[in-house]
């Protein structure tokens, strides 16, 4: 089973995220932290207009937690706002329930197998939730307790 949850692609963008550094200029940006396992990342989000025009993250963490920012980074680009909103609904569901399905989550779906490992859930999620604060203009750290 641990083979599901460390897949090929998962340890390939966690040992080489993409979209790893500060973005030049940021219209939206966000800060999370996982307390559990001390995953913490910035999340900077450049806005043109309603779309995604770029998105970058700094931090450390698990394997999971940096490859779960790496992928969420390379599929928000070009999305509007509101896809956006949706793919984090999406990809939120995919972890939390088991009869999600994830056929139009492309590269996501890897983390399916996540679910089985309830606390490796926050891990994946910490992206996602930090994404979610920029998006509503939060200045409040996200915390996955």
């Amino acid at each position: 089973m641990i083979d599901d949850l460390y897949q090929e692609i998962i340890l390939d963008h966690s040992k080489k995220p993409r979209n790893f550094g500060h973005l030049d200029a940021s219209s939206a940006h966000a800060e999370g932290f996982n307390p559990l396992c001390g995953d913490r990342l910035t999340l900077e989000i450049l806005l043109e207009g309603d779309v995604v025009k770029d998105a970058r993250f700094v931090g450390a963490g698990c394997a999971i937690s940096v490859a779960s920012a790496s992928l969420m980074t390379e599929t928000l680009k070009g999305k509007t706002r509101a896809e956006a909103e949706k793919l984090f609904e999406r990809f939120h569901q995919l972890l939390t329930n088991d009869a999600a399905n994830a056929d139009d989550l492309g590269k996501l779906a890897v983390f399916s197998g996540v679910r089985e490992y309830p606390a490796r859930v926050k891990c994946a999620t910490l992206a996602w939730h930090t994404l979610k604060a920029a998006l509503e203009n939060s200045d409040e750290e996200v915390s996955t307790e």
